[in-house]
């Protein structure tokens, strides 16, 4: 059976922002490593499939971007979306694609802006969920053992235990839970959920059928897209029918609803690098906690992280704080205060003087 892989890249995530901007989304920079985050997916994956089968959906205003830092895969599978309609059209547009090439092949959904500490645990994980996925009808998610109690994350209740696929146990999943508060958080923990990062898998023929049976609407626009994949009214058919489609994610249009998914439970140190105090958690440090990218000198500097693009950064009795200094805009802040960064952004976007700097 033939595996694929679809990378989701066409976020515009501000979190990270002045760094991240709709027109730089995160997921293109080099916020862990040399690599940017969605050259480090396409690195983490190579050991599942090969380019050829590795697609990257995104849109218009990212591709070019996508396609310089991706020399290695195939112009053709670099599919870009003529609007943004959410993630369920973004799967399912990859999944018809996927379709078109080989009806019986089997395909993980990813997301092409998160940190992976353990890229071989990583591989082992998505090996196994490819071979419960390719055993029967399931739909498959990767959960991550959680390391605290996060309350802006997913959680997945874990059932009945399935057996042991590669080495990795794989389990019922019973349930999916949003966002909970922090003591419902603190008790999901204790009665072992897991998180839910987004990383599914499936077979294609299984996941368009749930598509049918879940979201026919969607599905409806899906089957016209396939049928129109290699002619000459592709374009077309891809710029009139994707617009159609509802905007709606994948967890809630899918996974939440459907009867038969699986969970691998896993610890190869996953983020999404979600702010900059999950950044600071994940990235190297000096001995003083401080994380630094470029020219800084410090004294009595701790907890700190600095960013300087241009010219030297320099600290004098500071603890906690976020300094990212760019050309065009410079951010200050503690890093208790990061967590609202959503807050300046929406008054900067409102702002005319500055609304062209998100």
């Amino acid at each position: 059976m033939s595996r694929y892989v679809a990378i989701l890249a066409g976020g515009s995530g501000t979190r990270l922002w002045p760094l991240s901007r709709s027109r730089r989304p995160k997921q293109l920079l080099s916020l862990v490593g040399a690599r940017s985050l969605i050259q480090a997916t396409v690195d983490r994956v190579s050991s599942v499939a090969s380019p050829d089968r590795i697609l990257v959906v995104t849109e218009a205003s990212h591709a070019e971007d996508v396609r310089a830092q991706l020399p290695e895969i195939p112009t053709e599978n670099i599919l870009v979306e003529p609007t943004r309609r959410g993630t369920a059209a973004a799967v399912g547009l990859a999944a018809a694609h996927i379709a078109h090439r080989d009806p019986a092949a089997s395909m993980a959904s990813l997301h092409s802006d998160a940190a992976v500490a353990d890229a071989d645990e990583f591989g082992a994980c998505l090996t196994a969920a490819f071979e419960v996925a390719e055993s029967d009808d399931w739909l498959v998610t990767l959960g991550i053992r959680p390391t605290h109690p996060h309350t802006g994350m997913g959680y997945i209740q874990v059932g009945q235990p399935m057996g042991l696929f590669h080495g990795r146990h794989a389990f019922r999943a019973v349930r999916f839970v949003e966002k909970p508060d922090r003591a419902t958080a603190e008790q999901f923990i204790r009665a072992g959920y897991v998180w839910n990062p987004g990383m599914f898998v499936w077979r294609v023929d299984v996941i368009l059928r749930e598509y049918a049976r879940l979201l026919p609407d969607i599905a409806d626009a899906l089957i016209r897209i396939q049928q129109a994949i290699g002619t000459r009214s592709e374009a077309e058919t891809l710029r009139d029918r994707y617009g159609t489609i509802r905007v709606e994610t994948i967890d809630y249009g899918i996974m939440e609803r459907a009867e038969r998914i699986a969970t691998i439970p896993s610890t190869f140190g996953w983020s999404d690098v979600g702010s900059w105090a999950e950044l600071m958690e994940i990235a190297p440090k000096d001995p003083a906690g401080n994380v630094v990218q470029g020219e800084h000198l410090g004294i009595d500097t701790r907890g700190t992280l600095v960013i300087g693009e241009h010219k030297p950064v320099f600290t004098l009795g500071v603890d906690d704080l976020v300094i990212v200094d760019l050309p065009d805009a410079l951010l200050v802040c503690s890093r208790a205060s990061a967590e609202r960064l959503k807050e300046l952004v929406e008054r900067v976007q409102s702002d005319p003087r500055w609304s062209d700097l998100t």
